[in-house]
């Protein structure tokens, strides 16, 4: 009995053989297909036509809504592409904090804007107010310009930033006047509806 195992097994595998029948696996497969169920196939025609017919209700709806948002008369002060803009040296590439202030005023200034509704009873007065707007951003531009010359100075720096409050304040006080005029407006009807 002290026999090599190794030489036990290698000797048994020689011995030994083992084979699979003829046509056993065609057996198995025929076996196997008669034990699983059938799928049913189902008709699910009706699915994909109440798919369509969704997408189609809602582009419509889309379409009609957006036709009524586009009635509004849409104002453009920065016709600026991000690639200019890109280019174009700011005070925020200075540092981070002073990056995050910018982001600050100028994402404050393009809420405001975007919150504007221009009628033509607003018009005139929107108009004046994003002339001076347009003269603070030139202002702004012309600062940019100084600091990228002449390099960082607090003066500089302080205009720049004082420059995007302007900006914000005068949108804000845009928008009071918007509200005070719609205001009136409101109370003139009901006075003489009454």
């Amino acid at each position: 009995m002290e026999q090599d195992l190794r030489e036990m097994f290698n000797k048994d595998r020689k011995e030994q053989k083992h084979t699979i029948k003829h046509g056993h696996e065609e057996r198995f497969l025929k076996r196997l297909e008669e034990s699983t169920p059938a799928q049913k196939k189902t008709d699910k025609a009706w699915l994909k036509i109440a798919a369509s017919v969704v997408v189609i209700i809602s582009l419509g709806l889309g379409f009609l809504y957006f036709n009524e948002n586009a009635d509004n008369t849409s104002i453009l002060v920065d016709n600026t592409t991000t690639e200019e803009q890109k280019s174009e040296f700011t005070f925020g590439d200075l540092s981070p904090d002073l990056k995050k202030v910018e982001s600050y005023y100028v994402a404050n200034i393009n809420m405001e804007l975007a919150k504007l509704e221009v009628s033509p009873d607003t018009k005139e007065l929107i108009d004046s107010f994003m002339e001076q707007l347009n003269n603070l951003n030139l202002e702004y531009k012309t600062l940019n310009n100084e600091l990228k010359e002449l390099g960082p100075n607090d003066q500089t720096i302080i205009a720049l930033i004082e420059n995007l409050q302007l900006r914000l304040q005068l949108l804000q006080k845009l928008k009071r006047k918007l509200t005070e005029l719609k205001l009136s407006k409101n109370e003139q009807i009901i006075d003489n509806s009454i």
